[in-house]
């Protein structure tokens, strides 16, 4: 390969788009504290009896938690 070519030498593993989808899911309701979302999606993978690799579904934890929370601001009310 040239030191310019856009060819990418390795390709990438094909990626579980139901597994990301559903880290980014629990990553969602983990922020919110949303218990009830959490224990339904794994029980929904713990239920997937294909499911021997869970690094799809931490990459789509991990692409979720990586966007910053929106900061909040004082709360302003005199008391």
């Amino acid at each position: 390969m040239g030191i310019f070519s856009r060819k990418n030498s390795n390709p990438e593993p094909a990626r579980n788009e139901r597994m990301t989808e559903l880290g980014r899911d629990y990553a969602i309701a983990r922020r919110h504290r949303d218990t009830r979302a959490m224990n339904r999606i794994m029980r929904e993978i713990g239920t997937d009896t294909a499911v021997t690799d869970l690094s799809d579904f931490r990459s789509g934890q991990e692409s979720y938690d990586s966007i910053p929370p929106i900061p909040r601001g004082r709360n302003r009310r005199s008391q």
